[in-house]
């Protein structure tokens, strides 16, 4: 009685799986007759003449043994051969070259050997399942997903989805202002299915620009109908970005209608980011109007593009060097990722400066990394530097004072030779 228990939880162990792990009804069965045939290989050496027969709706599961007959004094292999005399115990008319089949009992398995397949049962439902999450979200590739925070490391955060599947959010893709205590929901966009050793990991992102899109796609119809298209994304996570959209029906003002009245439709993609400042622009195949827009909210005056190399020189009036450039040179550099191309921006010289000196000239004596971080910060000439102390100089750049000691002595000696 104790044996035939144990086929009884065997069936009950697949209408668990069943019914909580989504796998289909016919790819269980599969499962149980292969588990089934590993045990009876081992056990007898071979599985050809057994049949399974599973009726898993019914919990109905049953083995029989297909054997010739032989006459009794030429039995070489009792597991695939049986004698006459002992065939007409199960059938009176057996007869010798026929084949005769008999059940075999689950409790013919023997404790072990139950203990075997459950285990081998087990394993093979527990490959299925990683089979099925890694196709579920190679599927999922670049669409939106929530899950709940279950805990915090150092490098990353996991996450479980509705099925309790780990999701995991490393450092490098969570916006740097982000913060959430655990059993919070978190949503982010999948980037990456792995599969390493049969063993799926789902890699999110909340930094990635195609995070950016889809949270368009969902606040946006027109941008979700397709009547409005995202042609550029550019992101300083957290801080800023720059989108560009496009639209083929004069109807649709494409930057009002991802605004919204009021911004009210951009509001909720800001709240999503940590309040990232998202600036959403006309595109435009002309590049000197794209340049144009995307270093809103400055007007440039001229422009030099040198489209074999993707660079621009911009030039502007002295007040608008510092709106092209940006907060924390946010502005030019993400009108540069947006573009494709590298900007350079430069001031105006007006009659009183006609003697300053631009400091990309002085590049023979300066490193260029050097003139860069000048740059960034609105310092494009020699005056300009030479018109901030040393000490405001350290403060909004990040180099070395002796660096700064360096540049200071060399564009003073520019003008004390004149």
């Amino acid at each position: 009685m104790a044996k035939a228990q144990e086929s009884i939880n065997l069936i009950d162990i697949f209408s668990e799986f069943k019914d909580f792990k989504k796998i289909d009804k016919q790819t269980l069965i599969n499962v149980l007759e292969d588990s089934f045939r590993n045990v009876i290989a081992k056990m007898y050496g071979s599985d050809a003449n057994y049949d399974v027969i599973i009726n898993p709706d019914k919990g109905d599961l049953e083995i029989y043994r297909n054997r010739l007959i032989m006459e009794d004094d030429d039995v070489a292999n009792p597991e695939t051969q049986i004698a006459l005399s002992d065939a007409r115990k199960l059938d009176d008319e057996a007869e010798v070259g026929e084949e005769i089949t008999d059940k075999v009992e689950m409790a013919s398995f023997g404790r072990r050997m139950i203990l075997n397949l459950r285990q081998t049962l087990a394993s093979k439902i527990l490959e299925l399942q990683k089979e099925n999450l890694y196709l579920k979200y190679s599927d999922m590739l670049g669409q939106v997903v929530s899950g709940e925070l279950y805990q915090v490391w150092k490098r990353e955060m996991l996450l479980l989805d509705e099925e309790g599947n780990e999701m995991y959010l490393p450092k490098q893709n969570q916006i740097p202002t982000d913060f959430y205590r655990k059993g919070e929901i978190v949503r982010a966009v999948v980037v990456q299915v792995d599969n390493k050793n049969q063993n799926p990991k789902i890699i999110l992102s909340r930094t990635s620009p195609l995070f950016l899109q889809r949270l368009f796609e969902q606040e946006v119809p027109e941008v979700k109908e397709g009547l409005i298209a995202i042609k550029n994304i550019a992101r300083i996570p957290g801080e800023r970005a720059k989108v560009a959209v496009e639209t083929f029906d004069d109807r649709i003002d494409p930057v009002g209608a991802c605004v919204g009245v009021k911004g009210a439709r951009i509001h909720g993609i800001v709240r999503e980011l940590r309040n990232e400042n998202i600036d959403v622009i006309n595109y435009t195949k002309n590049i000197n109007l794209y340049i144009q827009r995307a270093l809103a909210p400055a007007k440039i005056s001229s422009m030099e593009i040198d489209e074999e190399s993707k660079m621009a020189k911009v030039y502007l009036q002295p007040d608008e060097v510092s709106l092209a450039i940006g907060k924390g040179g946010y502005n030019i550099k993400l009108a540069s990722m947006l573009t494709g191309y590298q900007i350079d921006v430069y001031r105006e010289m007006s009659e009183q400066d006609l003697d300053d000196i631009y400091l990309d000239e002085f590049n023979d004596e300066i490193d260029q990394w050097v003139i860069d971080a000048l740059k960034a910060i609105g310092l494009d000439t020699a005056k300009d530097v030479l018109g901030k102390s040393k000490e405001e100089l350290l403060k909004q750049t990040d180099l070395e004072e002796e660096t700064i000691d360096e540049v200071l002595r060399i564009l003073a000696a520019e003008f004390e030779n004149d």
